[in-house]
């Protein structure tokens, strides 16, 4: 599977009516669409909380399936999403789910094809800013507010240095990072926020390094 940028960061011109519950989602949907790498041919979005009360009337739906779709928060199609999503074949299932989350703007969408298939979990926060806090089952906390890159890789020894190594080669400061695991010698996820963008040159050198599977990119 190919990974390109997580999110398209624009300013507050969006289609509402709402920014948590419109323009949240939309950049939620473009988020998965981005990290799948392509637009995925059908997608279950399950709705929590005040999502799963209000997604309809506040056009949370809509805007999930033009970010989906690949629409930015201003395109002037995205209130006819749902309806383009049918012409392209793009089946969307939603589901009210009644558990418990953490904050009442959550969704988890889990889409694909014939051939791969992602799940992430993000939410809304309000004024149109999101977080992803959960890809394919490891938990993590990203904004799209700085640049970053999203390394799957083999748990093993040396593969955190050997991207650190190529990093400081380039000059690239790291602002935060994290790794998580689903277990020892497992694939795990590391996260790295960067004080300037990633150059796709310096992306082709990382995936070369010891034990890496997968990148993807967080441009700001």
């Amino acid at each position: 599977m190919k990974y390109n940028s997580v999110f398209d960061i624009i300013g507050p011109v969006m289609v509402g009516p709402s920014s948590s519950h419109t323009a949240g989602a939309a950049r939620i949907g473009l988020a998965a669409r981005n990290l799948f790498g392509k637009q995925p041919k059908w997608a279950k979005i399950h709705l929590y909380g005040s999502f799963a009360k209000t997604y309809q009337g506040h056009g949370t739906d809509f805007a999930l399936a033009g970010g989906l779709l690949g629409f930015p928060t201003e395109d002037t199609r995205m209130s006819k999403a749902l309806e383009i999503a049918k012409d392209e074949e793009l089946h969307i299932e939603f589901i009210e789910d009644s558990a418990k989350t953490d904050h009442p703007n959550t969704v988890r969408l889990i889409i694909g094809d014939d051939e791969d298939s992602l799940e992430i979990v993000g939410i809304s926060i309000g004024g149109g800013k999101v977080e992803i806090t959960e890809l394919n089952g490891f938990a993590l906390r990203l904004s799209g507010n700085h640049p970053a890159i999203l390394i799957m890789h083999n748990d093993r020894f040396g593969a955190i240095a050997s991207v650190t190594k190529i990093l400081a080669k380039h000059e690239i400061n790291i602002g935060h990072m994290e790794v998580n695991r689903k277990d020892v010698g497992k694939e795990a996820l590391m996260v790295i926020e960067t004080d300037q963008n990633v150059e796709d040159d310096i992306l082709l050198e990382l995936k070369e390094a010891d034990h890496i599977i997968q990148i993807a990119k967080i441009v700001s």
